[in-house]
C-alpha cells in the first residue's frame, strides 16, 4: 500500500497497489509517522472477460466505466478488475485503467499481480521485484472462491466483455459522458458540437506508454503510406524521460515529425493548461481530443468554448488525421491526396520494446545525505515564492454572520477552485495564487463566472476581490457548491487559498473524497446539506449563522441559521464527518 500527493498515483494499481491519493497534509503526517486515517470504502468489482481487439484498447475499458459510474459513482469506493480479460491486459494498461479511475471518484483502483506485471517489473530494471513476487504471486490476487461468486463479496459488480468492446469518446466538459464511436457522429450532431477537430493530443500522465506510443505510430505511419495528410494538429508529450528517450531510439518521433506532430517535453503539458494555444483568447467554439484523464471547462486551452473530448491514443490519432469528430475509423474511409479512398488499418503495437528500455539521464536528483545544512532562501519580494506562516487558531466559538461569497451552481471542480496552466508558477506563493480563487465556479445567482455580489458594497466583483475586502473588515465568509464539490486534482492550494482569504465553512451537497479531507486538513470546515434541496433557500444576500460548533460532536448535525435580506430567517441542518482524535 502506499499514499501519494496527486489523484493519479492510482496509476500504480496497475502493478497491483493499493495506491492512495491525498493532500500533502496527509502525507506529512504519513511522513512524520503519525496515523493516517480513511473511511472504509466500499468495494466495486468489475469482471472483464475476453480479450481486446482492432481498435478496442484498455483505455475505452475506463471510459465505458466512466459512463457507468459517473464522476462521483466511485466515491468512498475501491475498484478491483478482475477475469481472464484483466489478466490480458498490458501491465501499463492496467495502469491506464487505474489512472482514470480518479475521474469516478473512486478511491483506488487495483488489479491482482499477474505476468504482465512480472514482465513490466523485469522490463524496467526490477527483475528481483518480479522474483519476490512470483515466488508468491497466489497471494497477491484475490481468492479464487471471491472470482468465482464475485456478488457474495462485492457490493456492487459490472461485467464488461472485452470482446466486444468498442472505442469510446467522452466528452465535452465531462470524462463520464460516454458515447461509443459509432455513435458518435449521431450524437455530436443532436447536440451541435463543432464537428471540426482542431487538435489532438496524446501522451501526459496517462496513455505515454511504449505500447500506446508504438500503437499510435502504428497509424501515423499510414498517412504517407496511403498518401494522406493529417487535418488537425497533433502532439505529444512522452509520460517520462525514459519514455521518451526510447521511443527516439526506436524511430517513433521520426514518423511523427514526417507527419508535421509536435513533440513536447515531458510534463503534464496542455493536460493542465501548459499549452500556450495561439488564439485560444478569442474564446471560439471549437473542438480538441486528447488521451488525457481530464475535459473540465477551460482546463487545457482557458478557453470555455473548447469542448475537450478524451479518447485512446490510438482515435485521438486517427481523429487527428480525419480532422473530423464524426468519422469512425473502424468503418469509414478517407480521400486521399489522389481522390482515393483508404481505410486506416488498425493499430498495432508492441507491448514492451524489443530491445529494453533506455535513458542516458532519467532527471532524478537525489536530496543531501544531510539536511540539517540545508537552508531555504526566499526574497521578501519575489512574486513566485512565499514563506508560509501559520493559519490563526479557531476561536472555539460558533460562526456568526458569514456572508455569502458564492453559491457555485454545477460541476466545481479543484480546476474551478484553483485553476492550473499560468497560474502553476505561483505555486509557490499562496497569496498570489489566491488571486485565481474560485474564478472559473459558475455564479448561481447570474449564470456567471468570478462575478460575485459584494454585500458590503451591493457591487459585482471578482470572487478573490471580494473575498479579499471581506477579509480586509475581519467578516468571515462561507462558500456553498453543488454535488461532487472538489472533483479532479488533488490540489491542495484549492484548499489553502479558501482558507488563507478567511473563507470559513463550504457548505455543499456532497463532496469528492480528496477535496473535502484537504478543506478538513487546512482547519476549514466543510460540511453537507442534510436535506439537499435546501441548497436553494440559500439567498445572495445571506448572512449565515452556523451554531453547534461549541459542543461540536461527531454524528452530531450543525445547525445553519439564513438571515435573508428581508429579515426572514430559514434554519437548516448540516451534515459532517469529522470524528473523534484517533490518538
Amino acid at each position: 500500500m502506499m499514499i501519494g500527493t496527486d489523484s493519479h498515483t492510482v496509476n500504480a494499481g496497475g502493478l497491483g497497489m493499493i495506491a492512495i491519493g491525498v493532500g500533502g497534509a496527509d502525507a506529512c503526517d504519513v511522513m512524520a509517522g503519525l496515523p493516517w486515517e480513511l473511511k472504509m470504502p466500499k468495494l466495486i468489482g468489475i469482471k472483464l472477460t475476453g480479450k481486446l481487439n482492432g481498435w478496442a484498447s484498455a483505455k475505452d475499458v475506463i471510459l465505458k466505466v466512466a459512463g457507468i459510474l459517473t464522476v462521483k459513482g466511485g466515491t468512498d469506493k475501491v475498484i478491483e478488475y478482475f477475469g481472464e480479460g484483466a489478466i490480458a491486459l498490458s501491465c501499463t494498461g492496467k495502469g491506464t485503467i487505474c489512472n482514470m479511475g480518479a475521474e469516478v471518484g473512486a478511491t483506488t483502483s487495483t488489479f491482482g499481480y499477474d505476468d504482465s506485471m512480472s514482465r513490466y517489473l523485469k522490463a524496467t530494471g526490477r527483475a528481483d521485484v518480479a522474483a519476490l513476487a512470483d515466488g508468491i504471486k497466489e497471494h497477491l490476487t484475490g481468492d479464487a472462491e471471491v472470482y468465482a461468486n464475485p456478488s457474495k463479496y462485492f457490493d456492487e459488480v459490472i461485467e464488461i466483455n472485452l470482446s466486444e468492446l468498442e472505442p469510446h469518446v467522452n466528452g465535452p466538459f465531462t470524462p463520464d459522458l460516454a458515447t461509443p464511436i459509432s455513435k458518435l457522429k449521431e450524437v455530436a450532431t443532436a447536440n451541435g458540437w463543432p464537428m471540426k477537430i482542431e487538435a489532438g493530443l496524446i501522451g501526459s500522465c496517462t496513455n505515454s506508454s511504449y505500447e500506446d506510443i508504438a500503437r499510435a505510430v502504428s497509424l501515423a505511419k499510414q498517412v504517407s503510406a496511403k498518401n494522406l495528410k493529417s487535418k488537425a494538429e497533433f502532439m505529444i508529450n512522452p509520460g517520462s524521460e525514459q519514455i521518451r528517450f526510447t521511443i527516439e531510439r526506436d524511430g517513433f518521433l521520426k514518423v511523427f515529425d514526417e507527419v508535421g506532430a509536435t513533440v513536447f517535453t515531458n510534463a503534464c503539458g496542455p493536460c493542465i493548461g501548459m499549452w500556450d494555444r495561439v488564439g485560444a483568447e478569442k474564446q471560439e467554439k471549437n473542438t480538441i481530443v486528447h488521451s488525457f484523464n481530464r475535459n473540465f471547462a477551460k482546463r487545457a486551452d482557458g478557453n470555455p468554448n473548447t469542448y475537450a473530448f478524451v479518447a485512446s491514443p490510438e482515435i485521438v490519432t486517427a481523429l487527428a488525421i480525419a480532422g473530423d469528430l464524426g468519422f469512425n475509423p473502424l468503418t469509414d474511409t478517407l480521400t486521399n491526396e489522389k481522390g482515393e479512398q483508404v481505410k486506416l488499418d488498425a493499430p498495432s503495437g508492441d507491448e514492451l520494446p524489443t530491445k529494453g528500455f533506455a535513458v542516458e539521464d532519467a532527471g532524478y536528483q537525489a536530496p543531501a545525505a544531510d539536511g540539517s545544512k540545508v537552508s531555504v532562501l526566499v526574497e521578501p519580494t519575489s512574486k513566485r515564492l512565499q514563506l508560509l506562516d501559520p493559519f490563526a487558531a479557531w476561536d472555539g466559538m460558533n460562526f456568526t454572520g458569514l456572508k455569502l461569497l458564492i453559491k457555485a451552481k454545477g460541476k466545481c471542480t479543484t480546476d474551478h477552485i484553483s485553476m492550473a496552466g499560468p497560474w502553476l508558477k505561483f505555486r509557490g506563493h499562496l497569496d498570489n495564487i489566491s488571486n485565481n480563487m474560485l474564478i472559473g465556479a459558475v455564479n448561481a445567482y447570474n449564470g456567471k463566472t468570478d462575478s460575485v455580489k459584494n454585500q458590503l458594497t451591493g457591487e459585482y466583483a471578482g470572487v478573490p476581490v471580494v473575498q479579499r475586502a471581506y477579509k480586509a473588515q475581519n467578516i468571515g465568509s462561507i462558500v456553498v457548491g453543488d454535488e461532487n464539490y472538489g472533483e479532479g486534482s488533488s490540489r491542495e492550494h484549492a484548499a489553502m487559498e479558501p482558507r488563507h482569504l478567511g473563507v470559513k465553512v463550504v457548505l455543499v451537497k456532497s463532496f469528492a473524497r480528496i477535496h473535502e479531507t484537504n478543506l478538513k486538513k487546512q482547519g476549514m470546515l466543510g460540511i453537507t446539506f442534510a436535506n439537499p434541496a435546501d441548497y436553494d433557500k440559500i439567498q445572495e444576500n445571506d448572512a449565515i449563522d452556523v451554531n453547534g460548533l461549541t459542543s461540536f460532536t461527531p454524528g452530531v448535525q450543525l445547525t445553519l441559521v439564513l438571515n435573508h435580506a428581508d429579515g426572514s430567517k430559514d434554519e437548516i441542518k448540516a451534515n459532517h464527518s469529522y470524528n473523534a482524535p484517533l490518538m
